[in-house]
Formats: C-alpha cells, sequence, structure tokens
C-alpha cells in the first residue's frame, strides 16, 4: 500500500565548502560557499518566492538575509523535482551557522513556508 504523500513537502538538503583561496584569517574573513538542494516530495507544483537567512557567527553576532527568490531566480520545482544552487557567506569568525526558511506558493495558490535547517560553516580542523 503507498502512501499519500502531503501536498505541500519541500526538504532542503546543504553541502558546505570552506574557501580559502578567498579567505583572510589575518583580518577576519572567511568565506565560505554552500550548495543547496531543493527537493519536491508534495503533490503539487511550487515557486520558490523568497528567502530569509539568519546568519549566526561564533562571537554570536547575527545577520538577518531577506530578498526575493534565489541567485537571481524564482523557480518552480515540480513534483517529485530538484532545484539546486550555489552561493556563499563571509564571516568574521572560523565558525558561523546558518538557517531559515524559503516562502513557497503552490500552483493552487497556497503560500507555505520551507525550513531549512540549521547547518554549520567552519574552516577545517577546527571543529572536531
Amino acid at each position: 500500500m503507498s502512501e499519500e504523500s502531503p501536498l505541500y513537502d519541500i526538504k532542503v538538503q546543504v553541502r558546505t565548502q570552506y574557501i580559502s583561496s578567498q579567505s583572510d584569517p589575518d583580518n577576519d574573513h572567511y568565506v565560505f560557499a554552500y550548495h543547496i538542494t531543493i527537493t519536491n516530495h508534495g503533490a503539487k507544483t511550487a515557486k520558490l518566492l523568497s528567502r530569509r537567512w539568519l546568519i549566526t557567527d561564533s562571537d554570536q553576532r547575527q545577520q538577518e538575509v531577506t530578498g526575493d527568490g534565489v541567485v537571481g531566480q524564482q523557480p518552480v520545482i515540480a513534483p517529485g523535482k530538484i532545484y539546486e544552487y550555489s552561493s556563499g557567506c563571509v564571516l568574521e569568525t572560523e565558525v558561523g551557522t546558518m538557517e531559515g526558511h524559503y516562502i513557497m506558493k503552490a500552483e493552487d495558490g497556497h503560500e507555505f513556508i520551507a525550513p531549512i535547517p540549521r547547518f554549520v560553516l567552519s574552516t577545517p580542523r577546527t571543529l572536531h
């Protein structure tokens, strides 16, 4: 017996990378890339309208980033399909976290939030 998937079910996965060639640790400048995979596990096609990020460094400084779409696009993701993109972040510390959400709009007009679970940005050998 197959289980019916929910109408609105977006999952977000993240991979991170420290970019040493663009970083300058002597001046508290740490550059990270992150690669996002958004998968539509729901039954409805959904459009990514906007994003909200909360970025926190290890000194507890926070920055909030909001805006339309991602990397200049508002992708439409059909059921069973994925959308991937890469972006970056600069921190003043060797370790930080990012978390947030996307606001999605399903083809039936229903708006919903797709959470982005907290993930860690860390230079190599900083965290054990």
